[in-house]
């Protein structure tokens, strides 16, 4: 038995990110429960675009000269961002915080904290992966990035060299050959890079399903409930207080995706975190071949060769996490889509909506939490969950374990809000 020596441990939350933190506590010799209030992996883990590291994602949202961009970001039907103006006003303390993240140093900063646990992705994978006998579900064929002008590749030329700074592989093509990559591009994409190390995954859910059964068959307890708040004594939660009723822990993990900022306030603990809800169109004929998963720059929308078709998603939308969808925005990145793919048949899309737990500086919540010893933050992950569940696993089995991390987590400590 590992350093956990059978301590009881409830998980809040069965999406990647909780499914991958039981797992590598269940490895440490903890005993491990995870409740979800839904089926696991229904929620965000979804609808995702499937990558597992290796690609463009050390640039932090906040970037330099982004209040200046604003307005049109905000007000431009072909920019990929929204806001539901009804649920603005307990938005407006996050979108103060976002812009302080746009300072150059404070850019820098976030894009060295960002680079530090993307670097780690896809080491600490392997071993759930192949424990659970996920292999066929990864594919590491690269992935391409393409432009519609080279004014647009100049214009993304910071974000671009701080990925090469820290490490990432990348190469510049023209658009013949980003075409000859993907041959169901059009004539409107001018340039590309190339991203030779990028990994993903065929089906989000049924690698979260496979992660999970793995869990269950080595003893861990998965419980749908939803978690209302917590018991305590002396001072200390000892409970979890569920719809069916109470479970007590010795240590606790909130790793429940947007619905955990609730959760650590009931703690004691303000985390700066909104819903960036996130839009996909599933397409089960699409009429074309994507060989790898194909990102438009100018357009915020990634397509995906999916197990059971293409999965198209993009948007960024800032609202309420119950809000009602509004599935004109998914509606909308099928339409951009068809401008780079002509051949496009996206009859039978279906249509989905995930809010994704996005905090103004583009770095997950990681760590324990500032009130009580006994309770662990792991959540915040953006629009990276898939990407860094296992890491964040990891570092929180250390964390459990009182072992010294692998990376250090002071970037990502609850409190720094």
């Amino acid at each position: 038995m590992g350093s956990g020596n059978g301590r009881r441990v409830i998980v809040i939350g069965g999406g990647i990110v909780g499914t991958c933190v039981a797992l590598c506590l269940q490895r440490e010799g903890f005993d491990v429960v995870i409740i979800e209030r839904d089926a696991p992996g229904e929620a965000c883990s979804f609808g995702n675009a499937g990558g597992l590291g290796g690609g463009s994602s050390v640039a932090p949202l906040a970037l330099p000269g982004i209040v200046r961009a604003a307005p049109r970001l905000l007000f431009d039907a072909d920019e990929p961002l929204f806001i539901r103006w009804r649920d603005s006003p307990a938005m407006i303390p996050w979108f103060i915080r976002f812009a302080r993240e746009s300072a150059l140093a404070r850019v820098e900063r976030n894009a060295a904290a960002r680079a530090s646990i993307l670097g780690a992705v896809q080491d600490a994978y392997a071993p759930l992966i192949e424990a659970a006998g996920a292999q066929d579900l990864v594919v590491h064929g690269g992935a391409l990035t393409v432009f519609e002008s080279r004014d647009a590749l100049k214009n993304a030329g910071y974000a671009l060299e701080l990925g090469r700074r820290y490490g990432v592989a990348m190469e510049e093509v023209d658009g013949d050959k980003a075409r000859e990559i993907n041959p169901a591009l059009g004539s409107r994409v001018a340039c590309g890079i190339v991203y030779p190390d990028s990994a993903g995954t065929i089906n989000p859910l049924r690698l979260t399903q496979t992660l999970i059964e793995h869990f269950k068959q080595e003893g861990g307890t998965v419980r749908k409930e939803t978690v209302l708040g917590f018991e305590f004594a002396n001072g200390s939660p000892t409970h979890v207080i569920t719809n069916a009723g109470t479970e007590s822990f010795e240590l606790a993990v909130i790793a429940a995706g947007v619905w955990s900022k609730d959760l650590a306030a009931k703690l004691g603990t303000r985390v700066l975190m909104e819903a960036q809800r996130g839009y996909h169109a599933m397409l089960p004929e699409p009429g074309i071949s994507v060989p790898v998963r194909t990102s438009l720059a100018d357009r915020n929308v990634i397509i995906t060769p999916m197990e059971h078709g293409l999965r198209i998603t993009g948007i960024a939308e800032f609202s309420h996490p119950e809000a009602p969808p509004n599935y004109v925005h998914a509606e909308r990145i099928i339409r951009q889509a068809r401008q780079f793919l002509p051949d496009l048949n996206a009859d039978g899309a279906s249509m989905w909506v995930g809010p994704r737990p996005q905090t103004p500086d583009t770095l997950p919540v990681i760590g324990p939490s500032p009130h009580h010893r006994n309770v662990l933050f792991a959540f915040g992950h953006g629009q990276n969950g898939l990407q860094l569940a296992a890491i964040t696993g990891k570092l929180v089995s250390e964390l459990a374990s009182g072992h010294a991390t692998s990376i250090d987590i002071g970037p990502f400590r609850p409190d720094r809000f």
